[in-house]
């Protein structure tokens, strides 16, 4: 592996992708903790050694921005308006024909829907923005601490600061874009991936400090064996085989040839747990705005809510976010593989899959495999993201635990395609490669 890498950084174009990424990396993690104008460093320091967010969501959107949300600096919003962009854009999909007209036209109508995902992700970094800036101002970013973020409470400062953090988003989403375009990997993943490595160290010194190092090597052990599991339900797969028939084309033959369909157990990715985070977030919300601040009874309902559905170590929110993860994995996967048109694709340049007939019922074929195979995928991702909550029990670890849910998701994931990428670049100058 080592002399691989060795290789690779002999090759001058592959050294200079490397080189590249690595540099728009370090752009990344150095402006997570650029403070952005207006903003109190010393006291948002402060706030952070008293508390932290109380806020699931609010601590999954601090992992994706590796820190810089409750840091409030001028990337405070990484790359989260983005992630949430993509997923509208691609569920409109369903309800605008046009999108799907779009996405069908290939390379052209693909630059528009990255088009529109742009602008959307601006719009959405101005209102997350607006809402940071809100919450920094009321005191709710860090709920217990009094001291003011943004002393300056001027309109002209306020502008300025959800300029620069809208901006901070565009300047992600650019800087994302280079990396797909000139250096290794998916930019946008790459640097999600970047966030999340930068709180591990973080996590397992809390770790260490609150329960020693006999707790920590327990831990440890947990993880690898998570990473082996992850890895292993990553990479697995049913393949379907499918026949393409001979047919003449001028005085050519063509056709002929067998392959496969790769079905993942895996096919919705992590989507399925920002959704499940989102949802639950949402009874919480609704019962802080709901709760009396002049002194009046709390209703009961926002009681019951406050006390099932805002603590992740609650039994009845670990059912709830279980089943939740399992119903967005199935909605998920039927709206990003439609096996209708896999069918028809198939039909239309003479494939086949053996033993069954062509058209209607290939594709009740493909979905009666579809569905079985996302069950196990499923549970595997309820289990995974039942991990931290798990954590938070019995090692009393924060909602950012590494080694489990969103963030190992994400990490196996983009280090399985980067070192594929990478590899497959050592492969067409006729080297080993990374992977044997």
């Amino acid at each position: 592996m080592l002399s691989a890498f060795g290789r690779a950084f002999r090759t001058p174009d592959l050294r200079r992708k490397l080189l590249f990424t690595l540099g728009i990396v370090t752009i990344f993690r150095l402006g997570a903790f650029i403070p952005a104008p207006g903003v109190s460093y010393n006291n948002v320091q402060q706030c952070l050694q008293l508390t932290q967010g109380n806020s699931s969501l609010q601590q999954m959107v601090n992992m994706f921005s590796g820190g810089a949300l409750l840091q409030v600096s001028i990337f405070a919003l990484g790359i989260m308006p983005y992630i949430t962009a993509s997923i509208i854009v691609q569920l409109l999909r369903v309800v605008i024909p046009r999108f799907q007209e779009l996405y069908e036209e290939g390379a052209s109508g693909q630059t528009k829907l990255t088009q529109y995902t742009r602008y959307l992700t601006i719009a959405l970094g101005l209102l997350n923005a607006t809402t940071l800036v809100s919450l920094a101002r009321s005191g709710q970013l860090f709920q217990g601490c009094a001291l003011p973020l943004i002393p300056d409470n001027s309109i002209i400062t306020t502008i300025l600061l959800i300029i620069t953090l809208t901006a901070g988003t565009g300047l992600i989403m650019w800087m994302g874009e280079l990396v797909t375009e000139k250096g290794i990997g998916n930019g946008m993943s790459l640097l999600i991936f970047t966030s999340i490595a930068a709180g591990f160290v973080p996590a397992m010194n809390g770790i260490i400090g609150a329960k020693g190092w006999g707790t920590f090597i327990a831990v440890l052990l947990v993880g690898l064996l998570t990473v082996a599991l992850v890895v292993f339900v990553e990479q697995s797969q049913r393949r379907i085989p499918v026949q393409y028939a001979k047919r003449m084309v001028g005085r050519r033959t063509v056709g002929g040839t067998t392959t496969y369909i790769p079905i993942k157990v895996n096919m919705a990715g992590v989507i399925p747990v920002i959704f499940a985070s989102s949802i639950l977030y949402l009874p919480a919300l609704i019962a802080q705005f709901n709760t009396p601040t002049d002194g009046r009874p709390v209703p009961d309902w926002v009681v019951w809510i406050n006390n099932n559905l805002t603590k992740g170590d609650h039994p009845f929110y670990m059912a709830v976010y279980f089943l939740l993860i399992i119903f967005f994995t199935y909605f998920y996967v039927s709206i990003t593989f439609n096996p209708e048109e896999v069918s028809d694709n198939m039909k239309k340049y003479g494939g086949f899959i053996p033993g069954i007939r062509a058209g209607r019922p290939t594709a009740e074929y493909l979905q009666y495999v579809l569905s079985r195979i996302t069950l196990p995928g499923a549970l595997y991702l309820g289990i995974v993201a039942l991990i931290p909550l798990v954590a938070l029990v019995l090692v009393q670890a924060n909602q950012n635990f590494p080694f489990g849910g969103t963030s190992i998701l994400i990490m196996v994931g983009v280090g399985l395609e980067t070192v594929k990428q990478i590899d497959a670049q050592l492969q067409q100058r006729h080297y080993e490669g990374l992977l044997r």
